[in-house]
């Protein structure tokens, strides 16, 4: 008997398995049904069901719960048919801004597919409640929270796609960032922040992710939201442990209260409270987690460079050199910190000179296995800058990918811990990366490589110090690396409005206003903003105090920008400009960041810094305004621009006359944006504390290597950039990419899916992301593999 029911048992489990077994397969292939249907298709059917659904509800008596679920299905239906003509009009012209046929990547195709995303939510959430309307067990609460989040979330996706289409009339063809007035972006910027985004943060979290992604960042948005507790209880975000994360269990249990919380933190904390929470990663008991599960090792040390000057040979004759001076900028002369990792130990690794450079790390230093006999110096390096904003991370967040890194290519690497904003700004880490770059050139021997390839790798602001490592590198003349493998990486630092960077909306990774809080304080202009609010009511005293700080920390920045440009260029031409004498100190400064001296083989000056001064300018585009006044009237702070981004052209001049007649209403205005009749969410958060103004030093070519001129891109080495689609800096990538195909210059683009910003510090989360970061080592490879034995792509 016993046995008879323990099979009974068997069979009852094995058919409820097969059961769910087929429950997936029925779902997935549903999904895969819905995603393969065309954008009309698609609104058509989620307008009849929401058709269908409406009527049965409403016909389900005066009840609350009814009433809203007919409501929702007419939201529905009503923002799916306004959404769609929208829709197919990017869609009809996404092609326009790929990089090549083969790679069909842009803003506007992700924000197309980021939507249908929401709609094929809403048509299968809407399938299932046709069908299972009439039964007991059918949870209503459940749905209707859910449908209301949806059609939100499908609301601010129509806003968006507004945007996305003014973006597309009012920028010129081919271009994804708006190139025009900063007074214009800062219209747009800030209309654009006062979007409600809650509910992009709670049941809808991730949605256009893999799902495989969407557990990992709903327990970061419960870990950022409580940490947000505990730093608003100590604002200097001491004593916040790892424990103390998901200690807030009604973040858990409510994600509409997770995503008003978390929409508050983006919106109004400071980049202090973003540096501690993405810090996170570096304590001890979560980074030792991470190294168990990443590749072992043989070495895996920090080293500490001296801050000593030493002379590196010409590229183009090695009997001259150049001398390479230690990092100056803002905090003088000190030593830069570099990660050495190794899956074998090489000869020069354990030598007497590089160990007397081992610097401690308390108690997780990690010593030198013994090993009977050591491996041959390899024939590569690599060469790596972290990601982290420029204002969080070292090399340990980013070790565990390395170590694999290290493993399958069978090359040292060097992991470069520059210093971080907003303590050291722009161009403190670009200083202390080149001068380690230049170091690992001259010292190979002892990280266990010939160098005879070197490759440079980064992600996102790594990737960043990529480009500018390699431009400064053809500046001074030395040897540029034999390629550049960048991951997501920024390449365009002033404040523009792209079709990607819309996507921020709703990315619980980069949210517009942490980018935003990252570049100012890379820019140096974080402390200025702090002095200013807390100076507000100080009177005179507090404006004298103001005053002196803005005038000291220019003098700062332009003495960074004056040396720069004056070890890596010759033969300054000097400019003279009019300017009133209050100002006189503020702008030589600013022309000192943004002059551009002739180079050594008598190149251009860079007065191709603004987009609207790039080499893609239309030939038809004429400017009587000399070089350095178009440079002077970029300087300072941007006032709030009465122009109204949202006007055609045709009718600014009609706005600026109703304007000019009354000037009682400053609240921003965007009649013309939406249809009649459309009106987004708000944000319930209040004014967010975002600098909607771009600071002059965001312009150089070596913080926003996208606004280069031809003459310095041209001295790239071979570059290989591995993108996000949904992510905000996606079109910093194409856009990078297009112009050096312009250029001639060898350049390939990948694009990966549905995987977030980011995704190499979760290589080991998935099969997605370990395949994205599988293809960073392929191109990583290709740099790696001398030409004449280079495998066909």
């Amino acid at each position: 008997m016993e046995s008879a029911g323990a099979t009974s048992k068997n069979a009852q489990e094995g058919s409820k398995s097969h059961n769910r077994r087929r429950w997936r397969q029925a779902k997935a292939k549903a999904s895969r049904l819905i995603h393969s249907m065309d954008l009309r298709t698609m609104t058509q059917s989620l307008v009849t069901l929401a058709e269908d659904n409406m009527a049965f509800f409403a016909s389900q008596g005066p009840g609350e719960t009814a009433r809203r679920l007919s409501s929702v299905f007419a939201g529905v239906r009503e923002q799916a048919l306004g959404l769609e003509p929208a829709l197919g009009n990017l869609l009809g012209v996404a092609h326009l801004f790929d990089l090549d046929p083969e790679t069909p990547a842009n803003g506007y195709r992700s924000l197309v597919h980021t939507a249908r995303c929401c709609l094929a939510h809403l048509l299968h959430k809407s399938r299932y409640v046709a069908s299972n309307r009439r039964s007991i067990f059918f949870r209503t609460s459940h749905n209707l929270a859910e449908l209301e989040a949806y059609l939100a979330a499908l609301t601010q996706l129509r806003a968006l796609a507004y945007y996305a289409q003014r973006l597309l009339a009012t920028n010129r063809p081919g271009w994804l960032f708006f190139e025009g007035d900063e007074g214009l972006t800062a219209d747009f910027l800030r209309e654009y922040v006062t979007l409600h985004k809650g509910c992009f943060y709670g049941r809808c979290l991730g949605f256009q992710f893999t799902p495989a992604i969407r557990p990992f960042l709903q327990t970061i948005s419960i870990g950022l939201v409580s940490f947000g507790e505990h730093y608003k209880r100590n604002e200097t975000g001491l004593g916040v442990t790892a424990s103390s994360l998901f200690t807030s269990g009604r973040f858990a249990i409510d994600p509409e209260l997770r995503g008003a919380e978390f929409e508050r933190i983006t919106q109004n904390l400071d980049v202090h409270f973003w540096k501690a929470f993405w810090n996170i990663t570096e304590i001890e008991v979560l980074s030792s987690l991470a190294n168990m599960t990443s590749a072992t090792v043989r070495v895996s040390r920090l080293l500490s460079l001296p801050p000593e000057a030493f002379e590196m040979p010409l590229s183009s004759d090695p009997k001259l050199t150049v001398t390479i001076s230690p990092p100056l900028a803002h905090t003088g002369p000190g030593p830069v910190l570099i990660r050495l990792i190794s899956y074998d130990l090489r000869e020069g690794q354990d030598s007497e000179e590089l160990c007397s450079l081992v610097k401690s790390e308390g108690p997780r230093i990690l010593e030198l296995r013994p090993r009977p006999q050591q491996t041959s110096r390899a024939r590569s390096l690599v060469v790596h800058f972290h990601g982290g904003g420029f204002v969080a991370q070292t090399s340990k967040s980013h070790e565990p990918y390395l170590k694999s890194w290290a493993q399958e290519l069978g090359a040292p690497i060097i992991s470069i811990d520059y210093s971080l904003a907003p303590e050291a700004p722009f161009p403190r880490a670009l200083e202390e990366c080149f001068f380690a770059y230049c170091w690992a050139i001259k010292h190979c021997a002892l990280l266990g490589s010939t160098g005879e390839r070197i490759c440079l790798a980064g992600d996102s602001a790594g990737g960043n110090l990529c480009f500018t490592v390699a431009l400064r590198a053809a500046a001074y003349g030395v040897r540029v690396p034999d390629g550049i493998m960048a991951a997501y990486p920024a390449t365009m630092l002033q404040s523009a409005a792209s079709p990607s960077r819309l996507l921020s909306l709703m990315d619980p990774l980069l949210p517009l206003s942490v980018l935003s809080k990252c570049v100012s304080a890379y820019a140096g202009a974080e402390t200025e903003e702090h002095s200013n609010s807390d100076q507000k009511a100080l009177g005179m005293m507090g404006l004298v105090q103001r005053d002196t700080s803005l005038l000291f920390r220019d003098l700062r920045l332009g003495a960074s920008s004056w040396l720069n440009s004056f070890l890596e260029f010759s033969g300054q031409k000097s400019q003279k400009t009019s300017v009133p004498a209050a100002e006189s100190m503020r702008r030589s400064v600013s022309e000192a960041a943004l002059a551009q001296p002739e180079g050594p083989v008598g190149t251009d000056s860079l007065k191709i810094l603004t987009l609207k001064d790039l080499n893609l300018k239309s030939s038809s585009e004429t400017s009587d305004t000399p070089e350095m006044s178009l440079s002077v009237e970029t300087l300072g702070p941007s006032t709030p621009s009465d122009v109204n981004f949202f006007l055609r052209p045709e009718d600014a001049r009609e706005e600026v006359e109703a304007k000019e007649g009354s000037t009682k209403d400053n609240s921003p205005r965007v009649g013309n944006a939406f249809p009649e009749g459309f009106h987004p969410r708000r944000s319930s958060q209040g004014a967010t504390q975002m600098p909607l103004y771009s600071s002059p030093i965001v312009k150089n070519p070596f913080m926003s290597p996208l606004l280069a001129p031809d003459n310095m891109l041209k001295t790239l080495p071979p570059v290989h950039i591995v993108a996000c689609a949904l992510d905000p800096m996606l079109d910093d990538s194409v856009m990078f990419a297009r112009r050096l195909r312009a250029l001639g210059q060898p350049v390939t683009l990948r694009v990966v899916e549905d995987l977030p910003h980011g995704f190499l510090s979760l290589a080991s989360l998935c099969r997605e992301t370990r395949q994205a970061a599988e293809l960073c080592v392929e191109r990583i490879r290709l740099i790696l593999t001398p030409p004449a034995t280079t495998p066909q792509l």
